[in-house]
């Protein structure tokens, strides 16, 4: 009796043990690998422990001007771009306390681009974004409860819902995710866009007034409260992009919280010509820099970060520790090269 006791147990433990491993290989296989903030997300928890010295945090505005690769190259800052699509201020707050949980970053950069934009409680077009690449836990809960109105919950989670027909369009990336040749620790957020289109250059003024949602101010105070409680120092920025006057006054608004609570502030639109972008040249969007002008706008932005905070940022380069920063070189330009040959092929 005892013998077939042990034998079922056996059995079901078995069962049980290939179900969780069959369900792993498939979330691999075919979760969604978008550099738009899945794999920004899923990245991040291959970074070495207690290594990122500067945390990238925001929209697309991060990830796509933010040369990661070259603020280790050239000054050895140890950075990450911890961003998605449209990221709501909520959703940058979640994201801040998610990176805690492995790294003790010295400062953390925060765009405003989205808040400016966005407007209202609940944003959807790039909620898979910024949801998917996060690992299940109670901080992911808590980002996807807020992120999403209950009405449309199924619509979203779980994950393995939202993707389960992929099988139709998987790519080599997607087998290598399976079978863990990805290399995600040396990708550190960066995504170089490569077209070149010319934009009119924005004529705006300081716009009397201030504007920010009571939702996005309440989740910013979140966010201040949780750098001082773990002795982060902030730096808010806005990315430059063609802007539209009216997106002054959340900038403003950002301007003179920063201000009451002693934080730097910087809207970088206020600084082409200091930059030195290119209106004909540097833009691969109205609202995105291409590769060249990302890496003037991270050479200025390297100034201010060292010029602020340069007590706090040590050069990284030789530590063995830091090797995947060294793997981010060649990675992006292998990135920036294979987007500049999708451009030739247009």
């Amino acid at each position: 009796m005892k013998k077939k006791n042990l034998k079922k147990i056996f059995t079901y433990t078995a069962f049980i043990l290939a179900f969780i491993i069959i369900m792993s290989s498939l979330d691999r296989l075919l979760s969604e690998k978008s550099i738009h903030g899945i794999n920004q997300a899923r990245s991040f928890y291959e970074q070495p422990k207690d290594t990122i010295d500067v945390l990238m945090l925001g929209s697309s505005h991060i990830h796509c001007d933010i040369n990661t690769a070259l603020l280790w190259e050239k000054y050895g800052i140890a950075a990450y771009d911890y961003s998605a699509a449209e990221q709501t201020m909520w959703q940058t707050y979640y994201y801040f306390k998610e990176a805690l949980k492995t790294q003790k970053p010295k400062v953390a950069v925060l765009d405003f681009y989205a808040p400016a934009c966005f407007k209202n409680d609940y944003q959807y077009d790039f909620l898979y974004e910024n949801v998917q690449g996060l690992r299940p836990s109670l901080n992911k809960l808590g980002l996807f409860v807020t992120s999403c109105e209950v009405t449309k919950w199924d619509d979203y989670f779980p994950d393995f819902f939202t993707y389960h027909n992929r099988y139709e369009n998987l790519t080599q990336d997607d087998f290598d995710a399976l079978w863990g040749k990805e290399d995600l620790a040396a990708f550190k957020g960066y995504t170089p866009y490569c077209a070149a289109k010319e934009q009119p250059r924005p004529d705006f003024s300081e716009t009397i007034g201030a504007d920010i949602t009571p939702k996005t101010e309440k989740y910013l105070n979140k966010i201040i409260d949780l750098a001082n409680e773990n002795d982060v120092k902030l730096f808010f920025i806005v990315a430059p992009y063609i802007i539209y006057e009216k997106e002054m006054l959340t900038y403003n608004k950002v301007g003179q919280i920063a201000e009451d609570n002693g934080i730097e502030y910087m809207n970088m639109n206020e600084a082409y010509d200091e930059i030195g972008l290119d209106f004909t040249k540097d833009f691969n969007d109205h609202s995105h820099l291409n590769y060249e002008g990302s890496s003037k706008f991270t050479d200025y932005l390297a100034g201010h970060l060292l010029g602020r905070f340069g007590d706090l940022i040590e050069d990284r380069r030789g530590d063995e520790r830091y090797k995947s920063w060294d793997d981010s070189i060649l990675l992006t330009q292998k990135m920036a090269d294979e987007m500049r040959e999708k451009e030739r092929q247009k």
